[in-house]
């Protein structure tokens, strides 16, 4: 996220968009089935579903001071693998790594620091865990042909038990470019769903819009290919007008649920909107 985050003055306007507007369709399919709220300073940067169904959120305010005291100030779209959850960290303009930070349900934390290669971007915007737990993909901000993977902190054995430094593997080369990334997460072994946040209408004909990626085949720690294509646009309703910002996605694949955020405009940012969809 960007844009100066205003008084929560604004959010109960904001939340009677559930009373003015209708559920639409997302195209063949994905079906829209219901919109919700939550705080743009506690969950505006992403969100992702525990096995209980429950939903995490993360926002600016969830950067821990510990954290904070050492450079890292963004926090990304994040996602839970086995009960561990995984959060993208990102540095100032001057970075020269990244950061993935596991905790455990137990509350312990653990810290591994990628260090960037040459042509890398510092951008942390999301961390998206495989289903078999193995590896862990991310992104970088602007237009990128690329979707980076790690072995996933903690899970995969080739990681150190407690913290430390993280190598890349093998990246994910995309067959069209992607530009603005703000999450992405899985919906089995070779598919992923991420959100763009791209308003210009100049790689996809969609507004902000939400891209499948089809890899050549799962994860395995060597190079992989991904299709690219542009599911629909997504929403932008508020009660304001200006720019939105499309942020965190999360498949809930127990029950089928995917979910998108979109963070509205002007005084309005406060609000971030989650929009629920099920594959028809």
């Amino acid at each position: 996220m960007r844009r100066q985050l205003f008084s929560a003055a604004a959010l109960s306007a904001a939340l009677t968009l559930a009373a003015v507007t209708s559920s639409a369709a997302a195209g063949p399919a994905w079906q829209e089935t219901g919109t919700a709220y939550t705080d743009s300073l506690g969950g505006g940067q992403g969100l992702a579903s525990r096995a209980d169904g429950s939903l995490l959120y993360r926002g600016l305010a969830d950067i821990p001071l510990d954290l904070r005291i050492k450079g890292w100030n963004h926090v990304g779209d994040p996602d839970v693998a086995g009960g561990d959850v995984f959060d993208a960290y990102q540095g100032p303009d001057t970075a020269t790594s990244k950061m993935f930070a596991v905790t455990t349900p137990a509350g312990q934390r653990y810290e591994y620091v990628h260090q960037l290669g040459p042509g890398e971007k510092l951008n942390n915007s999301f961390a998206a865990v495989s289903p078999d737990g193995q590896w862990l993909v991310s992104g970088e901000w602007g237009d990128q042909n690329r979707l980076q993977v790690f072995p996933a902190p903690l899970l995969n054995p080739s990681t150190p038990r407690t913290g430390g430094a993280l190598p890349q593997a093998p990246q994910i080369t995309l067959d069209k470019p992607v530009r603005d990334i703000q999450g992405c997460d899985f919906v089995n072994e070779t598919q992923l769903l991420c959100a763009s946040d791209d308003g210009s209408k100049t790689l996809f004909p969609e507004d902000r819009p939400l891209l499948q990626v089809d890899l050549s085949h799962k994860l395995d720690g060597g190079p992989v290919t991904g299709h690219v294509t542009s599911l629909f646009g997504l929403p932008q309703r508020s009660v304001c007008s200006g720019t939105f910002e499309a942020e965190g996605v999360d498949y809930d694949a127990a029950r089928g649920t995917l979910r998108a955020e979109v963070v509205q405009p002007d005084v309005c940012t406060v609000a971030t909107t989650v929009y629920s969809y099920r594959r028809q």
